[in-house]
């Protein structure tokens, strides 16, 4: 049987959802079946953050050079800064059969709705916004502020959660990895994601019923 080619998943979520958690302890336990997109960014790092693991950080004027080259898969503007997705390293994992998540804004994952049809879209969320303003005042990296900014945003993005296929509450860590993974993993037995097995089936099938 030809290896099965990777689906293109886009998780969002509002920023303090934890969706970089579930990304992150999905691929520790799920290594073979999942690569994680990086984004670029001309935001400055945060704590802990490296150039070319969590992000692709890069100034203005070379982001805006690569839209003018057509080398990202999709981008977009939040709270005064580009991110974007590279083309090159998504379709080569496709290719190979890996499950690529692209962790992105709601801008940018319907843009890639509207390019590529099948893609996965997922949606994270705590269980109430009064958690979401509590993990991002725990936070402890930003000022009341830009807070304030982030909850307006989260409002503004919740508006949009109905153009997604899944809506993942964020409340049990473990839980909710074990549910993205099953979401992702049923969606290959898709008929759709099948018709070349399918038609296959079917010609051997006909042999056999012509032979009757």
């Amino acid at each position: 049987m030809d290896q099965r080619k990777g689906i293109l998943i886009v998780v969002s979520g509002f920023s303090g959802s934890g969706k970089g958690t579930i990304m992150k302890e999905l691929l520790e336990k799920h290594p073979d079946n999942y690569a994680l997109s990086i984004s670029a960014t001309t935001r400055s790092p945060r704590p802990g953050e490296a150039d070319g693991r969590e992000y692709f950080f890069v100034s203005k004027e070379k982001f805006e050079t690569m839209i003018q080259e057509d080398a990202l898969l999709e981008y977009a503007q939040y709270v005064d800064h580009y991110y974007g997705t590279p083309k090159d390293y998504v379709f080569r994992q496709l290719e190979a059969g890996k499950d690529v998540i692209l962790e992105i804004e709601i801008q940018g994952a319907l843009k890639i709705r509207e390019k590529y049809p099948d893609t996965l879209l997922l949606f994270v969320t705590p269980p109430s916004g009064e958690e979401l303003k509590k993990r991002l005042t725990g936070r402890g990296t930003e000022d009341e502020s830009t807070i304030a900014s982030r909850l307006s945003r989260a409002w503004q993005e919740a508006q949009g959660v109905e153009s997604y296929d899944y809506l993942v509450i964020n409340d049990k860590l473990e839980e909710c990895v074990q549910q993205v993974h099953s979401i992702i993993q049923n969606q290959h037995a898709c008929v759709v994601k099948n018709h070349r097995l399918i038609e296959t089936i079917r010609t051997e099938l006909k042999v056999f019923a012509e032979g009757e």
